[in-house]
């Protein structure tokens, strides 16, 4: 269990500035336009000695219209209120207390949470200036900051550190979780996805294409395994993406992959593969991610078996490196049963993770080798000498021989194409290594 801080306040009065700034890393977008955060994000931050999870969450405002976009942000900042210990209520010092400011201190009040009132913007204020305006909202203490200049960090501190001892028994214990990204193109229904897995509405979903924005990381548990599900930003064509706020959450998605253990593409099932869909599976490839294909907006699908092989095939024509790879057709917005999908993951994490033995690659080598002889060189043969695994995740392998440099691609593509065969690695990327020089593994080589 960890000690949760949430920070809340109206649009573009540095919330996410602040978070930014304990988290460590630039991982909340910032723009100067106002109501850029939609979903709350968590992150682990540190200050000083402080460590606690910190939640940036949607600008405060009131929505006239219930079923807007604007009221769907204001639950999610609700519910990040509700989940917290702490609740950082900011407000804009060089604009000072407005209406919606002391609307939302009332409200907050009544929540019976603890509350640290915190003026930013301050760097050009005086005390005096801060502490006047801040009376209005009720409450006896402020603390001044500039959280885009780090001002006032230490009187932070100060003021965190009674709430943080007194609940000092919820310390934040490092996970061996897996890293699940659910991206694709927008509006292909990953939100909706993220949503049907943990049970509730933890991200915003819409017809509005383009809803989510930050990449959203959900903590959940399946069947007793520890798991960190990413909702991404939808991704477009590069040349399609001109604005600046799209760029950054293109970026956010794409950093999210990097990271990521298994990869859930999902895709329409009634438009197929696009090239998006195409290009974003090369990119997990290339990153070294495993991946599951999800077919979602299954029940508008009429001939469903056709459908489900006509999008294998496709996947095995365009990127013959994934074959293999695991296909779930579902609906997200209706179905609830979701163990074919957890268990493609379970599936492909354990093979990312596989490790093979090196007598088992070294019979496996030898076997390659009568069946199909390395090319000749400058009029010599290659002479493969040895095989072990070098690292997993992804699964990497070594070969030393006499003329690394000099082995041909096609060799290269037969070897791996052997090793997915034989040791079963379906959809997993596999990294292929040639060496010269001695067998470091060998007590006397001759």
């Amino acid at each position: 269990m960890t000690f949760k801080v949430a920070v809340v306040g109206r649009p573009n009065v540095g919330k996410s500035t602040l978070f930014n700034r304990l988290v460590g890393k630039k991982i909340a977008l910032v723009d100067d336009r106002p109501g850029v955060t939609r979903d709350r994000r968590e992150g682990e931050a540190k200050l000083s000695s402080h460590r606690f999870t910190l939640i940036d969450t949607a600008g405060l405002e009131d929505p006239s219209d219930k079923r807007s976009l604007d009221a769907r942000m204001q639950e999610q900042t609700e519910q990040a209120v509700f989940e917290s210990d702490l609740v950082l209520f900011i407000y804009d010092a060089k604009t000072g207390v407005t209406p919606i400011d002391k609307h939302y201190a009332a409200w907050l009040r009544r929540q019976e949470k603890e509350i640290i009132i915190i003026a930013n913007k301050c760097e050009a204020l005086t005390e005096a200036d801060v502490y006047a305006e801040s009376y209005q909202l009720g409450f006896d203490e402020v603390i001044a900051i500039s959280s885009e200049h780090g001002l006032g960090m230490t009187d932070l501190f100060n003021a965190l550190t009674p709430h943080i001892k007194k609940n000092k028994h919820k310390e934040d214990r490092p996970d061996d979780l897996i890293q699940l990204v659910i991206a694709g193109r927008p509006n292909a229904g990953k939100s909706t996805l993220t949503n049907a897995f943990v049970g509730e509405n933890r991200v915003l979903t819409g017809a509005e294409a383009g809803t989510t924005r930050d990449a959203i990381a959900v903590k959940w548990q399946y069947e007793g395994r520890d798991i960190k599900l990413v909702d991404t930003a939808g991704m477009r064509k590069k040349a399609r993406v001109k604005e600046k706020l799209e760029k950054l959450s293109v970026g956010d998605s794409l950093r999210s992959i990097q990271f990521a253990h298994v990869v859930l593409l999902i895709i329409d099932a009634t438009l197929g593969f696009e090239k998006q869909d195409l290009t974003l599976a090369d990119l997990v490839h290339k990153e070294g991610r495993t991946m599951v294909v999800v077919a979602n907006k299954w029940d508008l699908v009429k001939k469903k078996k056709e459908r489900l092989k006509e999008l294998s095939e496709d996947l095995d024509y365009a990127l013959p490196q994934l074959r293999g790879v695991s296909f779930c057709p579902i609906s997200a917005a209706k179905d609830k049963n979701f163990d074919k999908i957890m268990h493609a993951v379970f599936d492909a994490y354990d093979v990312w993770n596989k490790r093979i033995s090196t007598s088992k690659l070294n019979d496996f080598l030898e076997s390659c080798v009568e069946a199909h002889p390395p090319p000749l060189v400058s009029g010599r043969r290659l002479k493969l000498k040895f095989m072990t695994q070098i690292k997993t995740r992804p699964p990497t392998f070594v070969v030393f021989c006499n003329k690394s440099k000099d082995v041909p691609e096609s060799y290269r593509r037969y070897l791996i194409a052997r090793l997915r065969e034989v040791f079963s690695f379906p959809g997993v990327p596999v990294r292929l290594l040639f060496k010269s020089g001695k067998n470091p593994y060998a007590e006397n080589e001759k």
